[in-house]
């Protein structure tokens, strides 16, 4: 400052020349989100965390290695943090972000009648299941309503095999005081299509079911390819 002539300010430091893009991107996603592209919201994701450096490159690095916006945000924590300039803190924020896609996905289904709202129960289950890297079994608890009165996982397995037992299942039916279920589990491969052992498990659970009076409405198989159902299917 003293080297200044008097009377004059200090310069200011120049904003980064990424300032005015992240701007100009922050008010088009404002104006119209759906607008824009993948890895432009990935963008701004991570420049709320990454405030001094341009993020564009970087989101269109994760894309690129990741496959897609959703798979990104699904990556093993240990996964984020491996690649070239996550931090810590940037992956647990991007997995905040993916805990809060499927928060608000389970908020459109939990304490509602599921049955007239299956196209919502379906986006929850392929947010919260679809990417998982090893098979899970979950299932969705209803009242004489059909109302989603719990949404448990039962198990987790390998990447090709998830055991479930018929026991268990009655077991917590008759606790939680259940009329019906909704049998889901995911295939990490991407593929859903049933296989044998999925059908010969899901028609043990129903008959043990069926004697305590309890029914299987559907059984989903989800998968980055998509989703099955087994009523759809004729398999039950």
């Amino acid at each position: 400052m003293s080297d200044l002539i008097p009377g004059l300010e200090e310069p200011a430091e120049p904003a980064p020349h990424h300032a005015g893009h992240r701007e100009r991107l922050r008010q088009r996603f404002l104006a119209e989100p759906m607008a824009l592209p993948d890895y432009e919201v990935l963008e701004l994701l991570l420049a709320s965390v990454i405030p001094r450096r341009d993020t564009k490159k970087l989101a269109k690095d994760l894309i690129a290695e990741f496959k897609t916006f959703a798979d990104v945000l699904a990556a093993p924590v240990t996964a984020l943090e491996a690649f070239p300039g996550i931090s810590a803190t940037t992956a647990a924020y991007l997995k905040v972000a993916e805990h809060a896609a499927t928060r608000m996905a389970r908020l459109q289904v939990i304490d509602r009648p599921v049955l007239s709202k299956w196209d919502q129960l379906l986006d929850y289950c392929t947010i919260s299941m679809g990417r998982l890297p090893s098979e899970q079994f979950r299932l969705l608890f209803l009242d004489r309503k059909n109302t989603l009165i719990a949404d448990e996982l039962q198990s987790q397995g390998t990447v090709d095999h998830t055991p479930l037992y018929p026991r268990e299942v009655v077991k917590r039916a008759l606790e939680l005081n259940a009329s019906a279920l909704i049998m889901v589990h995911n295939h990490p491969s991407g593929d859903p299509t049933p296989s044998k052992a999925d059908i010969e498990m899901t028609r043990q659970v129903i008959k043990a079911l069926s004697g305590v009076g309890i029914t299987v409405h559907d059984h989903l198989v989800i998968g980055r390819k998509g989703h099955v159902s087994f009523k759809s299917q004729g398999l039950i």
